[in-house]
């Protein structure tokens, strides 16, 4: 079996132990990205939803810098959302903040029941960069 070229970003939330759980692996030139939270470095769910969002794409931001990556270098983006009637607007003008200039990734938002303590989660798969395939990194 190959061993698994895995990204983990520095300063790296509890949440991958407890879960046990890759931050993100590279395959064939691209980057799977698990789904980012908004989760404090003990892995705690920040409280207010628009901090959460925000902190969820700095953890994400986080784990495509440790792979050389950029959210410009994102292709597709899926996020679950549990209450999307209440939230989806707000997350979605705080995601612009983020998304950078058209032309932008594939997006679909799922609508959840429940995110394990979290209301938003964000999840993408990235084009590496030429010559940013790594060494594997044991987790």
């Amino acid at each position: 079996m190959a061993t698994r070229d895995v990204v983990f970003p520095a300063g790296r939330h509890a949440l991958y132990e407890q879960h046990r759980y890759s931050a993100a692996v590279r395959s064939n030139g691209l980057l799977f990205v698990s789904g980012q939270v908004g989760a404090r470095e003990d892995g705690s769910p920040e409280p207010d939803f628009e901090a959460q969002v925000r902190l969820a794409f700095k953890n994400l931001n986080a784990v495509l810098d440790a792979a050389d990556c950029t959210f410009a270098d994102v292709i597709d983006v899926t996020v679950f959302m549990v209450d999307p009637d209440t939230h989806f607007a707000k997350a979605w003008e705080i995601a612009a903040d983020y998304w950078g200039e058209a032309p932008y990734p594939t997006a679909t938002a799922v609508g959840v029941t429940w995110l394990s303590g979290f209301r938003f989660e964000i999840k993408v798969i990235a084009k590496l960069p030429e010559g940013a395939e790594g060494a594997a990194v044991q987790g």
